[in-house]
Parts: structure tokens; sequence; C-alpha cells
């Protein structure tokens, strides 16, 4: 999902169940206003909002941000082909990658298979 230079730029998401705006912005290397434009833009991103209309994400939103910052900043998609790319992702839809994905698994599989067929013999 991430490339993977830019995970390794990126810290660890530490094991919690919520983050502030505050930490993910630094777990992501986004700042908060940028967090929060991104809300605005992308639906699947809904951080749950309490006390004084403050923000807490949860863990697959911290890696859904990093998912968009990969694509617009990493990627160069713009704002809508990145919620294009996500919703297709998101939709189960194949893109090119995963298409080679399946085909390489088909071909294990079927090579796993031949192994199988020699060793009952």
């Amino acid at each position: 999902m991430l490339d993977q230079g830019d995970n390794a730029t990126l810290p660890p998401i530490p094991s919690k169940r919520y983050f502030t705006i505050g930490e993910v912005s630094e777990l992501c290397m986004v700042k908060p206003h940028v967090l929060r434009y991104w809300e605005q833009e992308f639906s699947q991103l809904n951080p749950v909002k309490r006390r004084g209309n403050r923000r807490y994400y949860q863990r697959h939103e911290v890696q859904l941000i990093r998912r968009i910052r990969s694509l617009l900043y990493i990627e160069g998609f713009t704002i809508s082909g990145a919620k294009n790319q996500i919703e297709m992702e998101a939709g189960g839809q194949s893109t090119p990658t995963t298409q080679v994905k399946r085909q390489v698994v088909a071909e294990l599989i079927s090579e796993i298979d031949e192994v199988v067929a020699i060793l009952s013999n």
C-alpha cells in the first residue's frame, strides 16, 4: 500500500485505540490544518469528535491518512485522483498491481499443486 521508501521515513503507529490530531500529525508528517482539509475531501476519513469538537482518530484512519499522503506526495496524484484511487481500492476493484498479484498467487498455487502431486507419488 505505502511506498517502501515512504514507509521507512514515517514513525511506527503505536498500539492504542485513539490518537489526537497532534499525534496523527506527527505520525503521518502532515500538519493539522491539512488533516482537517482532508476530512472535508475524503468521506472515508471521519474521526470521532468529542468534548469541544476535539478529533480522535482510530488506527485505520491513521493508515488511511498515510495512504492519502503517499498518493498525493509520493505518487503525484491530485486530490480528485487520490479520491478515485482510494474509492477504487475500497470497492475492491482491481488495479494493475492487484491483477499482477493475483496472477503471481495463481502461479504459486499451480506450482504447489505440482509439488503435492510429485510428493504423493
